[in-house]
């Protein structure tokens, strides 16, 4: 891929600048750095305002502020450990600075009559007045000119101090001079109406005296807007090449209203919600075209989508090609097959399954199926390896994609294309995923949302409870299953990991085994093997156990209507999508269900919004908003794999009012200048564009 050669003097490697060796150029790789033109999109993460001074008696409680005068006392005083106390004073009147980290030789120099110039955030006095504790300080020889712009405070790493990339930004900025680093044309540049690029880079490193740091703080100023709309521009980019790349491929044309795909619809023992049909119908028109399908499905807990994706499984069965349908953890995958053995087998389709679990001979004969007779494949990523051949793949559904990652989904694409046919491709989440997210992060496909659930479903009474309160839920769990229902007890820890979570579940088994003698207790986790929990789960969806004990293993894929009470022990320390998936296991009937919210007090400010919410609503949509909001984009998608974004000026949240402009600039410049969209995208992308092939 060729760039603007005008910007070939800001491809140089870093070791190119004065004070980059190879050492140091190692550190700055960890952050991302290693041209210049990557200092210059290396922006400060906040800044402070030293370009004025503020006198003493019009100092602001709880704000930064540049300070100076002259010191007037010195004492060393002893409150458990060592404080120099210092009295400044200026024209205006007298403060206290307070230092903890001292040396010998900085007490000698700070003596009475030396002139101080202090930054640091003023505050009240222990004894009244106004103080400063550990500011940044230096003495003040003969008159020193303040700064005549902010000072940017930049985003470090071990070994990386902010005089160093203070300095290199610098150089970075100086080499970029007059070159027009510019990519969009001047047609696109009046249509978003902002600064030009190079005039916001260099704001953005040299506020001048006076700039507006409230709107700098909160991300909101035009020279930030103009550089989040190219970030959002380039990561919007990435994916429609990536939809196009994809769609350039044949896949076999399905068609629609087949007598095996009515014939599964009719069975079906209930009645379609409205908006299982309408996502039904849109898919079907997707599959019937040929070219590949790329489809996100979206719904909540309970709304019905495995039933929408079967329907599509059997459209793809009866054109005469293969399906498969792949979930992250095998307890999910086994729910799949279970459901879909069901409904499938009585109509004549051979279904294939294939785990990690499966080996020897059942391997063998899976594999032999599936590059032969096998019609329906289900699995985990096992269906991804490499000694998977599929005979005529047409369709791939893929279950709670952000498990997975991209660049895992995309493998099942070069799947088909051994016959020269791209399966058509649908990807489902019960994580409902705010707009502004999916616009971005699923540019790639067309969405649909089963935004209805079944009739007659109850909304789960949701309630917090202190621990302390302890016996109260295990007389409401005896209560409960004595009336013929039963209940989850999830139990989670902080540092999560198999074996610890493991522990901590057989101990709290083994006291409500000990609390709740008549009742049948079971407990699943993820040290078992893959055959121990399909028992277990087998046992508690066939009503022979009354209360599971489990980790968050359950959190997706476990169906059992008659289970209404759901307890969550250490509820603080999840995340509020996780909680919403958790909860989605009850409720799942006719009858009121309730999830207890077991908590550690105190609570964290985080934590107490995190549980009024859930308390408040059981919408997975305004859930999914907030949490977005507190815990960024890379957490709601899920693990960040190659291809996930990492925005380093854009923020979602703040930024969707931008998304409208970025789409229609997006289909401008692939339609008029695919060079310039290249550009943009090895600019803000950079390696992680490599998945699609860009």
């Amino acid at each position: 891929m060729t760039t603007d050669p005008s910007t070939d003097t800001l491809q140089a490697p870093l070791t190119s600048l004065r004070g980059v060796g190879e050492k140091v150029a190692k550190k700055l790789a960890r952050l991302g750095l290693s041209e210049l033109s990557d200092l210059l999109f290396h922006l400060p993460a906040h800044y402070q305002d030293k370009t004025c001074l503020i006198p003493i008696q019009s100092l602001s409680l709880d704000q930064n502020a540049l300070i100076e005068g002259e010191i007037i006392d010195v004492q060393i005083r002893r409150f458990g450990h060592k404080m120099l106390t210092l009295a400044l004073e200026d024209d205006s009147g007298v403060m206290t600075l307070r230092l903890f980290n001292f040396y010998p030789n900085q007490i000698r120099s700070l003596q009475c009559g030396v002139r101080l110039r202090c930054y640091g955030v003023a505050r009240q006095g222990y004894q009244g007045g106004v103080e400063m504790i550990h500011p940044q300080w230096e003495i003040i020889h003969k008159p020193v000119p303040l700064e005549t712009t902010l000072t940017p405070i930049y985003p470090l790493t071990e070994g990386l101090g902010q005089n160093l990339i203070s300095r290199l930004c610098q150089q970075a900025i100086e080499r970029m001079g007059q070159i027009e680093f510019e990519l969009l044309p001047a047609s696109l540049l009046e249509q978003i109406g902002l600064p030009p690029l190079n005039e916001s880079i260099r704001f953005m490193h040299q506020p001048p005296a006076g700039a507006d740091t409230q709107l700098l703080m909160q991300g909101e100023h035009p020279c930030q807007q103009r550089l989040a709309i190219d970030e959002l521009l380039a990561h919007r980019l990435s994916l429609r090449l990536l939809r196009q790349k994809i769609q350039s491929h044949s896949s076999g044309a399905l068609e629609s209203n087949s007598a095996l795909q009515t014939t599964f619809l009719s069975q079906l023992p209930f009645t379609l919600t409205g908006a299982q049909q309408r996502v039904i119908d849109e898919i079907s028109d997707d599959l019937s075209e040929a070219r590949p399908a790329m489809r996100l499905i979206q719904g909540d807990v309970g709304s019905g989508k495995t039933v929408v994706a079967a329907a599509a499984l059997a459209q793809c069965i009866a054109a005469g090609y293969q399906a498969a349908m792949i979930a992250p953890t095998e307890i999910l995958a086994e729910q799949h097959l279970q459901s879909l053995r069901d409904w499938f087998e009585p109509l004549g389709v051979r279904v294939v399954w294939l785990a990690g679990k499966v080996r020897g001979k059942a391997r063998t004969a899976a594999l032999e199926a599936i590059c032969g007779e096998g019609q329906l494949m289900i699995g985990t990523h096992a269906l991804f390896q490499e000694a998977v051949k599929f005979r005529n793949l047409g369709l791939v559904v893929v279950d709670e994609q952000h498990r997975f990652g991209v660049d895992q989904r995309l493998a099942l694409r070069d799947k088909g294309l051994s016959q020269h046919l791209a399966p058509h491709q649908l990807i489902m989440t019960a994580t409902p995923i705010p707009r502004t997210l999916a616009m971005t992060a699923y540019a790639d496909l067309d969405v649909s949302v089963i935004d209805e659930l079944p009739p007659n479903r109850q909304d789960i009474q949701t309630i917090a409870i202190s621990n302390r309160r302890r016996a109260e839920i295990i007389e409401r769990i005896r209560h409960a299953c004595a009336e013929g229902r039963q209940a989850y007890w999830v139990c989670t820890l902080i540092e999560s990991s198999d074996n610890l979570e493991a522990e901590a579940a057989t101990e709290i088994a083994e006291q409500l085994n000990d609390e709740l003698p008549d009742l049948n207790v079971a407990l699943v986790h993820g040290r078992l093997s893959s055959d121990e929990k399909t028992t277990l789960m087998s046992d508690f969806k066939a009503g022979r156990t009354d209360l599971l004990v489990a980790t968050t293993v359950i959190e997706v894929g476990v169906d059992v209507p008659n289970a209404s009470l759901m307890v969550i022990e250490n509820a603080e320390r999840l995340g509020l999508s996780q909680l919403h998936q958790l909860r989605g296991r009850v409720g799942r009937s006719e009858a009121q269900s309730t999830c207890v919210l077991l908590y550690r007090s105190p609570l964290s400010q985080t934590a107490r919004e995190r549980l009024q919410l859930m308390r408040e609503t059981n919408d997975g949509f305004e859930i999914a908003r907030k949490d977005l909001e507190l815990r960024g984009p890379g957490e709601v998608l899920g693990t960040r794999q190659t291809g996930d974004m990492v925005f380093r000026v854009a923020n979602l949240e703040r930024d969707h009012h931008l998304l409208g402009l970025v789409s229609s600039l997006c289909e401008t410049l692939l339609a008029d200048h695919p060079g310039i969209a290249l550009a943009l995208i090895h600019r803000w992308v950079g390696q992680a564009a490599a998945y699609a092939d860009v």
